[in-house]
């Protein structure tokens, strides 16, 4: 990868864009839609994001058949290092529980659902802005929005997906409010990518004195760690020699290979689940529904579950006028959604040191920790999270 353009953000916008996979499977239903999306097919294509994909996923990604290069250009990993008071631990997933994850960034598979889809003739609008959701009770509800150009657009469905990101208007539109459970974490993640040799084979998650810190890859030369610190923290404030000690000094016992930072960002930590998440002919999906810390990896994941779910209840909506999976969806949906936001909850707080943490808390924590490592049972619940529970569990 060659040089790239520094950037630095204070803070993302969510978008685990669904919408693409969903297309995807109720295109094989014979189901047909139109997916629009607010950014640039380019912008969709080069915006490198978060990488790490359950067993599951990988498996319904395959069904793009030769348009799916998550398991020729991703890399499957077979375990993660937790690392605390100074020393690493493996959680092999593999030998836990049959399964592994596959490093594979969202892009790459972005591009793959995108290039898929193209293929099939799908009706796919970039640059399209969506202003508001109109006769939402309705069996025919209005998606009222503005092309790349600016001219009005409008488009009449048997039904809408809001998979509209983290400040979803469908969700607006569904709830009457932006309503839902919510949680704000006192702490956030400085993400850096840099050009770079990876630093490890595996994803390290390291606990120290100092906080958190995660080393994570994205490819051969591109690497993404991240390491806790204020969510009101200037991404420009240090220099780059000061964000590698940063790391390094959160790592001990790993020698971190740098190399030019070329984005910089802080990544605020919220935990959210929609009051509703289906009513009459609209329904959410991914980070319009929810959103997770990123401890867990649960993000992209959850969204295909939903996904997932979603499809076959539209299938036997639109082809069946069977309504039965569409009205069990809220709570089919929520059975895992809740499920990982215990993980991500607990992941996030067996990891990080929140800032008024006590010497008690402190030594509780590397207590907590050493309970995990130490008993298969406490690897197995961590490595079956991880890599994922079951895509068709119902209930």
């Amino acid at each position: 990868m060659g040089r790239h353009e520094l950037t630095r953000r204070r803070r993302r916008h969510v978008h685990h864009h669904p919408h693409l996979l969903l297309s995807h499977l109720l295109g094989n239903a014979g189901i047909d839609s139109v997916v629009i999306d607010q950014r640039s097919r380019e912008q969709i294509e080069t915006t490198i994001r978060a990488g790490i994909l359950e067993q599951g996923t990988v498996e319904i990604l395959d069904t793009l058949g030769e348009f799916s290069r998550a398991r020729t250009v991703g890399s499957r990993h077979d375990g993660i290092e937790l690392r605390f008071a100074g020393d690493g631990h493996r959680i092999d997933f593999a030998e836990l529980v049959g399964r592994g994850v596959w490093l594979y960034p969202q892009h790459e598979a972005l591009k793959d659902l995108i290039a898929a889809r193209l293929d099939k003739g799908q009706d796919l609008r970039f640059g399209v802005t969506a202003e508001r959701v109109e006769d939402a009770a309705s069996d025919r509800p209005r998606v009222i929005a503005t092309d790349a150009d600016g001219a009005a657009l409008e488009i009449e469905a048997d039904f809408v997906v809001g998979a509209d990101g983290s400040r979803s208007i469908v969700r607006e539109a569904l709830s009457g409010s932006r309503g839902g459970y919510f949680r704000e974490y006192p702490f956030a993640w400085f993400g850096i990518l840099s050009e770079a040799p990876p630093s490890a084979d595996e994803l390290i998650y390291s606990n120290s004195p100092d906080g958190f810190a995660l080393i994570s890859q994205r490819s051969a030369t591109v690497q993404r760690m991240y390491f806790q610190c204020d969510p009101d923290a200037d991404p420009d404030a240090l220099s780059e020699a000061q964000l590698w000690d940063q790391l390094q000094a959160r790592v001990p016992g790993t020698t971190l290979k740098e190399g030019p930072i070329f984005q910089r960002d802080v990544l605020r930590f919220r935990s959210f689940v929609a009051h509703e998440l289906r009513r009459g002919r609209i329904a959410l999906v991914g980070d319009a529904a929810h959103t997770v810390p990123p401890t867990g990896a649960k993000g992209m994941n959850l969204a295909v579950a939903d996904v997932l779910l979603l499809a076959r209840a539209l299938q036997a909506l639109l082809t069946e006028a069977d309504e039965r999976l569409i009205d069990a969806f809220p709570d089919t949906a929520l059975h895992r959604i809740w499920k990982a936001q215990h993980f991500s909850w607990w992941m996030t707080n067996m990891l990080h040191v929140t800032p008024e943490a006590s010497d008690f808390d402190r030594l509780r924590q590397l207590g907590e920790l050493r309970s995990v490592v130490e008993s298969e049972a406490g690897r197995t619940y961590l490595a079956e999270a991880y890599t994922g529970w079951p895509l068709d569990t119902v209930g």
